[in-house]
């Protein structure tokens, strides 16, 4: 389908879920309607908002039903996303910039020799063909918690330090097998869970947690 022909349209509209104790909420959304889905699909967004997509002609039945199907997968990520917003606006209080600042070089400067020690650790269990580590950096990173170059360059976020240090193993683990494979290709996180096999956990608690570090 060429770009001229395509078709999107944004409207706002509200259903009514169904609690676990048998009482009755009503939800707002926004419903995307798009010529290019062949599906419906949900989305929480950051804010704890709620989007629909849906095929640009769909029944209204089908969309009844596919949202009722999914109401505990709604309530629930909804929920979570409004506990991780509550904990950022609390904490957002707690310090300074100046102190967010110290916080951070503190943190840069102990958490050197502690990643320096688990690179160490883990390293070891990589196939021998594994590319050579060239440099290790700690950033303030805003989007990631880690990176790996392709001329073997590690970067790690310093918020990394304030969190459970399975969080640091988790993340020095991943980045050390893109020495590996270059992708978050199957056989990548094969060799992710053969080193860490419950490195989910930890995925899990950053995906849930990370933004609230270090404010």
């Amino acid at each position: 389908m060429s770009a001229k022909h395509y078709i999107r349209t944004e409207e706002r509209r509200s259903f009514s879920l169904t609690l676990p104790d048998g009482t009755h909420t009503l939800i707002d959304y926004t419903l995307f309607r798009s010529s290019r889905r062949r599906s419906f699909a949900l989305i929480v967004r950051e804010d704890a908002s709620l989007e629909v997509r849906v095929p640009l002609r769909f029944r209204k039945e089908d969309l009844q039903t596919f949202l009722r199907m999914h109401t505990s997968w709604i309530l629930s990520h909804m929920a979570s996303q409004r506990k991780r917003l509550a904990r950022k606006e609390a904490q957002s209080h707690h310090l300074s910039e100046e102190e967010q600042l110290l916080l951070k070089k503190s943190s840069m400067k102990k958490m050197r020799p502690l990643l320096q020690d688990r690179i160490d650790y883990y390293e070891p269990m990589l196939p021998a063909s594994h590319r050579l580590i060239t440099r290790i950096s700690i950033r303030a990173q805003k989007t990631r918690w880690g990176s790996c170059s392709f001329r073997g360059t590690l970067s790690f976020n310093w918020k990394l330090y304030l969190a459970p240090p399975s969080c640091l193993d988790y993340v020095v683990v991943h980045e050390l097998c893109h020495l590996v494979h270059m992708d978050h290709s199957p056989a990548f996180w094969a060799e992710v869970e053969r080193i860490m096999p419950d490195y989910r956990i930890w995925k899990k608690w950053l995906r849930e947690n990370g933004d609230a570090l270090g404010i």
